[in-house]
């Protein structure tokens, strides 16, 4: 399995080829939306950190900018800051540079002389890097370039017996074909976590996987907290969820069988290739954030009571085996896997068919939220106050 995209000086391969406007800070994001409602070709993103923060969260947020600008679907990036944020737009252009070959241009809102000055500036420069990007021509490119995040949100008890299944045999597929897989969201292997542990390719590995979890109960406890409390959510109980351990046993399945062979840090760049999994909070959009930092090139998004959500940078492809829900939200969803609940569709049919679907993403097919220009972004916080 190939596809056609767009290879880069580090050996990635990107499906899009976006010039990227990234802000700073978020007393960058307004400006940075305009800039890139001006030019065909350009993507924006809506930061709501980036100051005023202590030096963990500064670092994470400097970690997930510099992903954002290094993803694989980026062709360039102009950045726009204030110019009094903790971390200036230069110094942030500077780190990127040193981490890739990309074009990469900055513009301080305060060193230009206000909001229009910065825009006609920054319009200028990411008119430029489009007209750049148009020039690049789509290359076969092997599937070992595919980095695919696996994603779930919004679960029901439809999730864990269908679609998350499904996602599994796909990854299993993609794997087998020489692709590499990642899944996140920690907290929501609490209770599965040994399940998820014996599928370590080394004995390291599979520590690692229970000491995450057990990590993370510890630190909410010291903080007077209880993640059993706020998991499973008032959403997931509606859907048919009792306990956080239900809810983990299904959200694992969606990572398939195959042997883990890393375990990432938020927004930490893989070094092997193959089934991985990433240290993330339990919330999706944070997730997704995190994995599209990583270098996700597409994204897989498993929903039982369904979700609109999407990404600026990497298409989110969203799957459901709940029949209703697809039905009442048709406009956001992109796959119906209900036919597995009917008893008409095999859990293997079913990852041939998603197999199918990730293709025509990567050569090029628009996921709805894409279609739509949809982008959330969160940053989890490693520091807060409780």
């Amino acid at each position: 399995m190939n596809f056609y995209g767009y290879k880069r000086s580090d050996g990635r391969a990107g499906i899009r080829n976006h010039v990227l406007i990234l802000p700073t800070c978020a007393c960058g994001s307004e400006t940075a939306r305009i800039v890139a409602s001006q030019v065909r070709g350009a993507v924006n993103i809506i930061f709501n950190t980036g100051c005023s923060d202590v030096q963990a969260n500064t670092d994470m947020s400097q970690k997930i900018l510099t992903g954002f600008a290094c993803n694989p679907n980026v062709f360039g990036v102009v950045i726009i800051g204030l110019g009094c944020e903790t971390v200036p737009h230069n110094k942030l252009c500077e780190k990127i540079q040193s981490m890739t070959n990309k074009p990469v241009v900055s513009f301080g809102i305060q060193d230009e002389g206000g909001t229009l000055k910065t825009i006609e500036k920054a319009v200028r420069a990411a008119r430029e890097l489009a007209a750049e990007a148009g020039l690049q021509q789509k290359e076969l490119c092997d599937v070992s370039e595919l980095l695919l995040g696996i994603e779930c949100g919004g679960s029901d008890a439809t999730s864990g017996l269908a679609s998350n299944p499904a996602v599994g045999n796909l990854s299993d597929k993609l794997v087998d074909l020489g692709a590499s897989t990642l899944m996140s969201e920690s907290i929501e292997w609490i209770g599965g976590e040994h399940v998820l542990a014996k599928r370590a390719a080394t004995p390291e590995i599979h520590n690692q996987i229970i000491k995450i979890c057990a990590d993370y109960e510890a630190h909410l406890k010291a903080a007077g907290q209880d993640c059993r409390a706020g998991q499973p959510t008032p959403g997931n109980k509606f859907g048919g969820l009792s306990t956080i351990d239900e809810k983990s046993l299904g959200c694992i399945r969606k990572g398939g069988t195959r042997p883990i062979v890393e375990v990432l840090e938020q927004a930490q760049r893989p070094t092997k290739r193959g089934a991985l999994v990433m240290d993330t909070a339990g919330y999706d959009i944070s997730s997704v954030t995190s994995m599209v930092a990583t270098g996700c090139n597409a994204i897989i998004f498993t929903t039982g009571r369904g979700t609109p959500t999407g990404n600026a940078i990497v298409p989110v492809l969203k799957v459901t085996a709940n029949a209703q829900t697809f039905s009442r939200m048709e406009d956001n969803l992109d796959v119906n896997l209900s036919e597995i609940l009917d008893g008409t569709l095999t859990i293997d049919g079913a990852g041939d068919l998603l197999l199918q679907k990730i293709s025509d993403v990567l050569n090029g097919r628009l996921t709805k939220a894409e279609a739509y220009g949809f982008s959330d972004i969160a940053v989890d916080h490693v520091c807060r106050f409780v």
